[in-house]
């Protein structure tokens, strides 16, 4: 999807899902390739740790694949909160002088988080704010508020070793840590001989003056040479245009930064420009997509190159239209986009994009569109992708020899593959797949999302006739799928017409943990699946169920060497729906509904769990004549519950009646206290047919249990619903 235009299709009608997701979600170390072939992702210059990991006074929040919700978009699909004074302590994993921590903070607000480097406080902290998060875009079909999380970093001034200790504390605001990376930043770049510093033409190295008038001076005396941007910050109020046959250099992404929401904005260069080290960090906290906020929109010229670059708090890295032939795109970090990380918007030739890092990105994290006329022989390489929060991972969207090779992308949200092979065109002239595309040696990990739109899930890697056939030859070959929430595989015609997917060959596959199949097949057509070995499977290995009805069967062929997915999902009339999980708790919920409950006996089918079913109408009964009877009710965790709302069915059938209670607590399941003595309750349908009980404020319980003494409305205990409450 993109950021000139966005489709959702509304055209599609198929079967809803009702299951809300939350899966475990462990912590990405290491993950091997398949044998013989590259390990997949970008060699970075960071080790990144989970706050999950690491040693906190917070609250850790997820595992949860609910759009919508903050551990959702969250590495690993999990977090930790701080409220103001606690803290999360990282063990740190190599020599650094530098972290980056990923965060979220409550909508409106911002503060900061102190740093401690092995106990002792730093004078320096890290600006936290909601200001570049919380991203609406209604025009979306299927957008909710996304794009939660953002990035803070920081120069320690001293080096610490493995095994040091790093803390972030919160000191003055909520703070949700994701994950720290610990980075060894290198000296700041001295000046190369012969070429032109901006502060020479009056460029304002403290951020405070307008320096766009003297970058737009260096470049225009640099002609053939280098710009060089000493370190500092530097404010740029309006684009360069104009820009060819230059260096643009700086000191290191650490050192020298440029403030600027639209850098480059040129439709033509004659090419040959060189950009590297430095940062560009934009202003934008809205995504406008009539608005060219993006690092470089337009194009390079050919024979050009980004390297080594910061890109951070723009509308999309890079999109790139006309000619941008032979670029190199590499190296470099893109975060918090509230867009596409980097978009090939057509026509590009022989581009590399490799070795980049790309985390938070608002849609696409990559993309190659062939608006106007196709993208060809292009590839995206040894890129590592985090948490694209409304799209995909990768997206290749037409194109002619087109190559996705040794990729790590991790924790797709809404309305997003891990990677995308598709003829969805948006706008025309599109220019659809064709010749051979090559999808290579990737690593997919907890990838796939449910679609709002179609009412059903996406698969961690999608090849989608969305709006014409694919007749081009698609080869997967070399992948590992790991902890997808749905589908491992998933082949569609996703604008709902049921065009064909053919030419697909998926040739060596590591599957492990899928949430409901390896294969999902909607689309008429055919592939040929061989040596696919999958572990895990979460409800059957293969759903096969055309869309439109009787729109074409999809073929799969055994190419050999498949095993652990030889069932077939049988009923076309439902979707396989993976396990309810954790999501992040409400505080002002009730504790009780759902938990397993027991208790000393019950009369004919009026079993215990009827008392937290939700369900008002249906009723635990005790054993009759036989007093006392108790109902014990496990809430999972010790909980400080404050107060209780015993209810029997509303109906006025029921008389009114006093129960006399004692209400019991435990935190081992074995010895009890009591924490209410015995007392009458009345349940009278006039009022309801509810009595609450008020715990005393010091209770800490986990089992729950209700001794019933006496009832004057029947000789048994009795209760529809017993709810149970963190608030007074």
């Amino acid at each position: 999807m993109h950021a000139t235009t966005r489709a959702g299709s509304a055209r599609r009608r198929l079967p809803a899902i009702g299951a809300s997701v939350a899966l475990a979600a462990g912590m990405l170390v290491t993950l091997g390739a398949p044998a013989a072939h590259a390990a997949a992702g970008a060699t970075l210059p960071f080790t990144s740790v989970e706050a999950e990991s690491a040693t906190t006074t917070g609250t850790r929040i997820g595992p949860d694949y609910t759009q919508g919700t903050l551990a959702s978009e969250a590495s690993g699909r999990q977090a930790v909160r701080l409220s103001t004074g606690q803290r999360v302590e990282f063990t740190v994993p190599r020599a650094a002088n530098a972290v980056n921590v990923s965060y979220s903070v409550p909508d409106g607000q911002s503060g900061t988080l102190n740093v401690y480097v092995n106990g002792t406080k730093l004078s320096k902290t890290l600006a936290v704010t909601s200001k570049y998060s919380y991203v609406d875009t209604g025009w979306i079909a299927g957008a909710r508020t996304h794009h939660f999380f953002d990035n803070t970093r920081l120069l320690l001034g001293q080096n610490v070793q493995p095994g040091d200790k790093v803390a972030v504390e919160a000191a003055n605001v909520q703070v949700t840590v994701d994950v720290a990376d610990f980075e060894q930043v290198a000296a700041a770049a001295t000046q190369p001989a012969g070429s032109v510093s901006v502060t020479s033409k009056g460029a304002d190295p403290s951020g405070q003056g307008d320096s766009t008038q003297a970058f737009r001076d260096a470049i225009s005396a640099a002609q053939g040479g280098v710009v060089w941007i000493p370190p500092g910050d530097y404010r740029l109020t309006s684009s360069l245009n104009g820009v060819q046959n230059v260096t643009l250099q700086g000191a290191g992404s650490w050192y020298s930064v440029v403030h600027a929401s639209r850098f480059i904005d040129q439709s033509s260069s004659s090419g040959n420009v060189r950009i590297k080290d430095f940062a560009v960090i934009g202003e934008v906290t809205e995504r406008v997509d009539s608005s060219p906020d993006n690092f470089v929109n337009g194009s390079l010229g050919p024979n050009s190159s980004v390297s080594g670059m910061w890109l951070q708090h723009l509308k999309v890295g890079l999109w790139l239209i006309g000619n941008n032939d032979n670029l190199a795109v590499e190296n470099s970090r893109i975060l918090d986009t509230t867009a596409d990380g980097l978009n090939l918007n057509g026509t590009a030739k022989g581009v590399k994009v490799r070795n980049n890092f790309l985390r938070n990105q608002g849609d696409d994290s990559l993309a190659m569109w062939s608006l106007y006329g196709p993208d060809t022989n292009s590839s995206f390489e040894n890129n590592t992708i985090s948490q694209p929060n409304l799209a995909n991972g990768i997206a290749i969207y037409g194109g002619t020899d087109i190559t996705v090779k040794d990729n790590l992308i991790s924790d797709t949200n809404a309305l997003g593959s891990g990677i995308a092979i598709s003829n969805q065109k948006f706008l025309d002239p599109f220019s659809p797949l064709a010749g051979t595309i090559t999808v290579d040696g990737n690593t997919l990990v907890r990838a796939g999302a449910m679609n709002p739109n179609w009412n059903h899930p996406m698969g961690a890697l999608r090849v989608d006739s969305y709006d014409s056939a694919i007749n081009a030859t698609v080869r997967v070959t070399n992948t590992t799928i790991t902890d997808s929430p749905y589908s491992a595989f998933e082949f569609v015609s996703g604008g709902g017409y049921g065009y064909s997917v053919k030419g697909v060959t998926v040739d060596g596959a590591t599957v492990k943990n899928t949430g409901t199949v390896v294969v999902q097949a909607e689309a008429q057509g055919a592939a040929t699946l061989r040596n696919v070995t999958a572990t895990g499977v979460g409800a059957a290995g293969i759903y096969n169920c055309p869309y439109p009805a009787n729109s074409g069967s999809f073929a799969l062929t055994d190419g050999g060497g498949n095993s652990g997915w030889n069932t077939t999902w049988s009923d076309c009339s439902t979707w396989p729906k993976p396990g309810q999980g954790n999501p992040d708790p409400d505080p002002g919920r009730n504790l009780a509904k759902g938990r397993p409950a027991t208790a000393t006996g019950s009369q004919d089918v009026y079993t215990p769990g009827n008392a937290v079913d939700g369900n008002a109408s249906t009723y635990w009964e005790s054993t009759n004549n036989a007093f006392p009877q108790s109902l014990t009710i496990d809430l999972g965790s010790n909980q400080a519950v404050r107060r209780l709302v015993l209810k029997l069915p509303p109906s006025s059938a029921w008389g009114a009646r006093t129960q006399t209670i004692t209400v019991q607590g435990s935190t081992d399941g074995s010895s009890y206290s009591t924490v209410v003595g015995s007392q009458g309750y009345r349940f009278d349908p006039a009022t309801g047919n509810t009595a609450t009980v008020s715990l005393p404020s010091n209770t800490n319980l986990r089992w729950l249990r209700l001794t019933v003494s006496a009832n004057t409305g029947w000789p048994a205990g009795q209760f529809s619903e017993v709810e149970a409450y963190l608030t007074p």
